[in-house]
């Protein structure tokens, strides 16, 4: 008896354990089963947004590719008549559309409603023209006008077309400089958003012809001129990748003003980060010294061919 009961005892422990063991083979079974769905879901997930990714940048890539396409097909009465394939009024000690010998070109994107465009041009644009009229630099102005819509009468596209207008019809560069550097004044750019108080046309004709622009080319300047020219160059440079900020948090996308050294970004996140202030950071890109501004036969370091200096 003793031995039947150690027996059915043995037998129990191994029905148990089989039992365990076929337990374990199906949690595992199921866990194995789990495991697969999760991967497939997450598989699932991670191609599902993969495709709108892509979808999204295919759709980029579209938009870009068409509004460079609308750059090119506008016609010669449809865009300004100094105005480059990006946009660009190049200017030199020569006059419109000309370069100095070996010197490199400083190219700013700006919006006339844009603050920050404003403290750019108020800091930096006076020696930018010096510079410019020592044939030390070229000098490209990329209007643009995309804050229009956050002001209530079109504040934008009406100071862009009357650069454009300005710059095709007086031949005299100074009288343009002057009367961008008239609406970026402090006492004169108006707010932008909720704040913005409309500016009549009157007001930016009397500034015009204070910078020494023609009655008859400044009454006509203030229509919103070069409207399909404007929505291009709108559209498209934004796109342009040489144009995008390479840090900070507006890394990856383009912002104004915008500042290129022979179409190199002047990276302002690296200018603040070096504590520099704006025109020292483009004295240093190109390699003048501060006192050797305006000074005619004296040129920076970096030639039109070459890269701007690290700030560093």
């Amino acid at each position: 008896m003793p031995n039947s009961s150690k027996s059915a005892q043995n037998q129990s422990n191994q029905n148990l354990q089989a039992r365990k063991a076929k337990e374990l083979r199906q949690q595992t079974i199921v866990g194995i089963v789990v495991v697969v769905i999760l991967i497939g879901m997450i598989a699932a997930i991670g191609i599902t947004a993969l495709n709108a990714t892509n979808a999204q940048n295919q759709k980029n890539v579209e938009q870009a590719q068409q509004a460079r396409r609308a750059v090119k097909n506008l016609t010669t009465n449809q865009k300004p008549k100094y105005a480059n394939e990006q946009g660009g009024i190049l200017i030199s000690k020569n006059g419109y559309n000309t370069t100095a010998p070996n010197a490199p070109t400083i190219a700013v994107y700006a919006d006339p409603l844009c603050p920050g465009c404003g403290n750019f041009n108020r800091d930096s644009d006076q020696m930018l023209i010096a510079m410019m009229k020592a044939g030390q630099i070229n000098l490209e102005i990329h209007p643009m006008s995309f804050l229009d819509r956050i002001s209530s009468d079109h504040y934008s596209t009406r100071v862009t077309g009357a650069i454009a207008y300005i710059s095709s019809n007086d031949d005299n560069p100074s009288h343009l400089l002057q009367f961008i550097n008239n609406i970026f004044a402090e006492d004169f750019q108006p707010e932008e958003g909720d704040d913005y108080k409309p500016v009549s046309n009157k007001k930016l004709i009397e500034q015009a012809i204070n910078a020494g622009v023609s009655e008859e080319v400044a009454n006509k300047a203030f229509n919103r001129n070069y409207l399909d020219w404007q929505n291009a160059i709108n559209a498209d440079t934004p796109n342009r990748k040489a144009l995008w900020n390479v840090s900070g948090a507006n890394k990856g996308a383009m912002t104004t003003p915008t500042t290129t050294i022979n179409g190199k970004l002047l990276d302002m996140v690296a200018v603040s980060k070096n504590k520099l202030s704006t025109p020292d950071a483009i004295l240093k890109s190109i390699g003048l010294d501060k006192s050797k501004v305006g000074v005619e036969g004296v040129m920076p370091k970096v030639t039109d061919k070459d890269q701007p200096n690290p700030l560093d």
